[in-house]
């Protein structure tokens, strides 16, 4: 026994129960036996019977949707958990080192030469800046930023889905052949004014803007290592220069200590010579300070652990030469950083990404139009419509947005012209900088000259006997300060070149494994 069962505030139930005729093709019943009983009725021996006008091809239509609609939900992308364990990246961060054999093929790329012995038995500025390529973690933030404009440009790329709406109905009560009148309707919305293509120049721009910052980094890394292996050189090299003065030193109150026993001197006469002996052994304290110091800021500049350089050899760096110099100091390599450095052709894509998105607020003013067909069976008939859906500018055209987009371009000319000024006030202050720092040195050598011809001299008399040890104590003691000067003007003028190197960008080839994020298990 089939029951149906109704709700009994249902008006005209009872009427419509008793007047239920077997003969109605709409119920397609063979028995017409019936019984009401307060709120329902039930029908006895009801069977079905195949009609030409049953809601049959509705359900077809229905179950190869859903077929469909399974099919293109079983190529969707899924989600992959990838759980961030501070223990293990800790732990791989900490056994990084120059010894790792996934580093020899990226520094034999990056260098274009071969290395018959891993590791290498000493390593210079190309192999350590190579290194640090590898390494630097600050390099992985902007690959990942990079990434996620990449990503940007296949949201941009892509086109608006339609939209499928299914409105199940039923007529009560109803005379035709089937009291099912569904309803499916398509939203098929097309952009208009070239708003796709805005979008995608935008977010091409963006792209090219988060590349370029790559290379950027890249400079600041190796800028970071070109610093700390120049201070690190300078205060090993002021540590061998400060022993020897401290040997003479030492060795100069040795005999004047000889000469108070002797009567000769008062023990106040040597005051001033073991102040500038104090002094120079708290220099030497604050130079293996600094040694410590700057060893690890050259770890930290590579990105890896300072234990990881206790027994690396550092090959000593050069100093580029005349030809090199005299170019990087011209007024063409000027020319060429204003116009090409890294970060000002970012900022120009910056420029270029508002200017897209200016272009696509003003196009937004145009409506897009959506096609809505649609298709119902209405109680055995089949009808087809197709809407048009556009939105009217009547009480806005999109003024706010193409007035902040606005703003936002002027803002960006704003930051580029700042951008090039503080690149050309950089450029200046190098050049000054590296003209002054290399003045400075050519005196020292003149005067390093002279003292090396005094040391020549008294050398010579306290053979002849004309003078005794001490003065030739003196005249040394004097001379190594002037080497410790020399250092100190050497150091800087490095410092000048490759803060000029730095800020003009050039002659530094960058390889393209760059730009590819390496594998954080290989970094051991």
């Amino acid at each position: 026994m089939f029951r149906l069962h109704c709700a009994a505030a249902v008006p005209g139930l009872k009427h419509f129960c008793s007047n239920f005729s077997a003969q109605d093709p709409g119920f397609g019943v063979q028995d017409s036996r019936f019984k009401v009983q307060g709120s329902r009725f039930e029908l006895n021996g009801f069977v079905p019977r195949p009609l030409s006008h049953s809601p049959v091809y509705p359900l077809s239509r229905s179950l190869l949707l859903l077929a469909s609609t399974a099919l293109l939900l079983c190529g969707c992308a899924r989600y992959q958990s990838r759980p961030l364990s501070p223990t293990a990246t800790a732990t791989q961060l900490e056994s990084r080192s120059l010894t790792n054999l996934a580093l020899k093929p990226v520094l034999q790329a990056t260098l274009h030469k071969s290395f018959t012995a891993w590791p290498p038995e000493s390593w210079d500025l190309d192999m350590l800046t190579a290194a640090a390529f590898y390494y630097q973690p600050t390099l992985e933030v902007v690959r990942a930023q990079w990434d996620v404009a990449r990503g940007g440009e296949v949201t941009a790329a892509q086109r608006p889905n339609p939209t499928l709406t299914v409105a199940p109905g039923y007529a009560y009560p109803t005379t035709a052949a089937t009291p099912w009148t569904p309803l499916v309707m398509l939203d098929v919305p097309l952009e208009t004014a070239g708003k796709r293509r805005y979008r995608r120049a935008q977010a091409a721009h963006l792209s090219d803007a988060a590349r370029l910052n790559i290379l950027s980094a890249a400079w600041q890394v190796r800028d970071h290592v070109v610093t700390s292996v120049i201070d690190y050189e300078a205060t090993q090299k002021r540590q061998a220069l400060l022993q020897r003065q401290i040997a003479l030193q030492e060795d100069l109150l040795h005999r004047l200590d000889q000469q108070i026993q002797a009567g000769a001197l008062a023990p106040s006469d040597t005051l001033s010579f073991r102040i500038a002996l104090d002094k120079a052994r708290l220099d030497l304290a604050d130079a293996q300070r600094q040694s410590a110091e700057t060893r690890a800021r050259m770890a930290e500049a590579i990105g890896i652990p300072t234990d990881a350089l206790q027994h690396v050899k550092l090959a000593p760096a050069n100093l580029p030469n005349e030809a090199t110099i005299s170019a990087l100091t011209s007024a063409e390599f000027r020319r060429m950083a204003l116009l090409s450095r890294a970060d000002i052709l970012s900022s120009l894509s910056e420029y270029a990404a508002s200017e897209s998105a200016l272009q696509l607020e003003i196009a937004k003013q145009y409506p897009d139009v959506h096609l809505q067909p649609q298709y119902q069976y209405d109680q055995g008939d089949s009808k087809w419509s197709v809407g048009v859906v556009v939105d009217l500018p009547v009480l806005n055209q999109n003024e706010g947005p193409i007035a902040e987009a606005k703003a936002r371009r002027a803002q960006a000319a704003a930051k580029f012209n700042a951008l090039q000024a503080g690149v050309l006030a950089e450029i200046d202050r190098a050049v000054a900088v590296f003209h002054a720092t290399q003045k400075t040195l050519s005196d020292l050598h003149a005067l390093a000259d002279s003292q090396a011809k005094r040391v020549a001299s008294t050398e010579a008399m306290v053979k002849e006997g004309a003078s005794d040890q001490l003065d030739l104590l003196n005249v040394q003691i004097e001379a190594a300060s002037t080497e410790l000067l020399q250092l100190d003007a050497r150091i800087k003028l490095q410092q000048a070149i490759a803060a000029l190197e730095n800020t003009l960008q050039h002659d530094l080839n960058f390889p393209d494994t760059l730009f590819q994020s390496t594998q954080t298990d290989l970094k051991k």
